[in-house]
């Protein structure tokens, strides 16, 4: 067997190969608000209108480390519009991200992070809302990469907005 100059020695990965290693994960805040109970809970049949906003934020920390933040916030109401709970959960991880290029470490950081720490924000909304006394939220899973994709697509119409008003 010949080797070639993408053959790395045993153990070691190639030096074109993007790494990630996670450092730490950890909740950063959590809010749980129930405006309307105890009345909330009068109501016989259980058939909330739920809204789901999910946000990412990153922090550079040098080294070749990033703060990656995941933000759920989830926001609950009766069919009559009375806010039944909302719940807000940040959950955060530091990531080191080695052979990246630029590109590559946004899709690192838009994709493969969030993958990463929203099992923790589903387990963290789902206790939340049972302890406030509601039936279990299940989340669906989320496709980070979709959202990364229009998040960039946006970020380009915008840019190209910018370009024609500016010239």
């Amino acid at each position: 067997m010949s080797e070639t100059d993408n053959d790395a020695p045993a153990g070691e990965a190639p030096s074109n190969q993007v790494q990630l290693r996670i450092e730490r994960l950890y909740l950063k805040d959590a809010s749980f608000e129930s405006p309307g109970s105890p009345s909330i809970f009068a109501q016989q049949q259980w058939r909330p209108k739920t809204q789901v906003d999910i946000n990412t934020r990153t922090n550079s920390l040098g080294d070749n480390r990033h703060e990656v933040v995941l933000t759920t916030t989830v926001t609950s109401s009766r069919e009559d519009g009375k806010v039944a709970f909302v719940v807000e959960i940040q959950y955060a991880g530091i990531f080191v991200v080695e052979g990246a290029t630029e590109a590559q470490l946004q899709q690192v950081l838009g994709i493969a992070c969030p993958n990463a720490l929203f099992p923790y924000i589903r387990e963290n909304l789902d206790n939340l809302v049972t302890r406030g006394g509601f039936p279990a939220l299940h989340m669906a899973p989320v496709n980070f990469e979709v959202l990364y994709a229009q998040a960039v697509q946006q970020a380009r119409q915008q840019q190209s907005d910018t370009d024609v008003t500016t010239h």
